[in-house]
């Protein structure tokens, strides 16, 4: 199955093949010059690279690692408890690295008596284990175990945002070649550019996109920036099955981005005495999606409260 999931069978294995902003390369390779591995929390958008990194330090290291997902059963803790205690108690017979590393994915979803119980693991299996975490957003960790951790943010800022691109825009030109897809580069331009710095997205999207054997200007139209025009009848209406219809339809869609489609049109949709309610009301639940655990529902709440409380022309 890995070698036809592109994100999977092109994952880079070492650190130096990993596409990162030099200061955060930097960090990875001074760990590997070092041999070691600290208890790690990293930190940043999804699809930006943090599990792979984690996993090509451990290859490189030579260290036996296990993978729990947090958003799966990383919510419950006895299954926490008995993965970690059996993998971190063991010897390892393949590896003669002095530590093993317990990943733990998506550490934000975790419940926060898994946290705690985690926390505690830390300490018990501090001889011979060590633990890397990843997550979306780092203050949704509990500060106990947040604060047993070394915290790398993995963001991309300024002038480094042009040159991670163009990086990342030829390693897609050699992943498609080696694919034998053809490709309009502009077209490839459009895709990092919409979803930067979700990597993750647009590789997948270009497997989906390929499969008629070339990736160009044809897939625009699907491609395009979600429509808010349906959704903005639906609300004028109180159809609130429509709307509910609308948010599941458009769920790999980031969140902060359909809110801020539906802010860009307030002039146009609603009455002048209604925009600055519905300001709030975005500006309130575009802040929540750090927090919450269900997106669906705080964006259909969202739009809930605006079709309820503002006046459309």
């Amino acid at each position: 199955m890995s070698d036809f999931i592109w994100v999977e069978k092109y994952r880079p294995q070492s650190i130096d093949e990993c596409i990162l902003p030099d200061n955060i390369k930097k960090t990875f390779q001074d760990f590997v010059s070092k041999g070691e591995i600290p208890n790690m929390l990293l930190s940043g958008p999804p699809g930006i690279g943090k599990t792979t990194v984690a996993k090509a330090l451990c290859k490189e290291l030579g260290v036996d690692y296990y993978v729990i997902n947090g958003s799966d059963e990383g919510r419950f803790l006895d299954t926490v408890r008995n993965n970690a205690k059996n993998f971190a108690s063991t010897v390892s017979l393949t590896s003669e690295a002095s530590h093993k590393v317990i990943i733990i994915d998506e550490a934000d979803n975790t419940t926060s008596d898994v946290q705690l119980l985690l926390r505690a693991s830390i300490e018990e299996f501090s001889s011979n284990c060590r633990f890397i975490f990843t997550c979306n957003y780092k203050n949704k960790i509990i500060d106990p175990l947040h604060s047993r951790c070394s915290v790398v943010e993995f963001s991309i800022k300024g002038k480094e945002k042009v040159a991670i691109a163009g990086l990342f825009f030829k390693r897609l030109q050699q992943i498609l070649e080696l694919e034998k897809i053809q490709y309009d580069a502009k077209v490839l331009a459009e895709i990092i550019n919409k979803h930067f710095p979700d990597w993750r997205r647009v590789l997948n999207e270009c497997q989906r996109y390929s499969v008629s054997g070339k990736i160009d200007s044809g897939i625009l139209a699907a491609f395009s920036d979600v429509a808010v025009n349906d959704l903005i009848k639906n609300l004028k209406q109180k159809n609130f099955a429509e709307v509910r219809k609308w948010v599941v339809s458009n769920l790999d869609n980031d969140s902060s981005v359909l809110l801020r489609r539906l802010y860009d049109s307030l002039y146009e949709t609603l009455v002048p005495n209604s925009i600055p309610a519905a300001v709030l009301i975005i500006a309130k639940y575009q802040y929540q999606i750090a927090f919450v655990a269900d997106q669906e529902i705080n964006l259909l709440a969202a739009l809930t409260e605006i079709m309820v409380e503002c006046e459309f022309k």
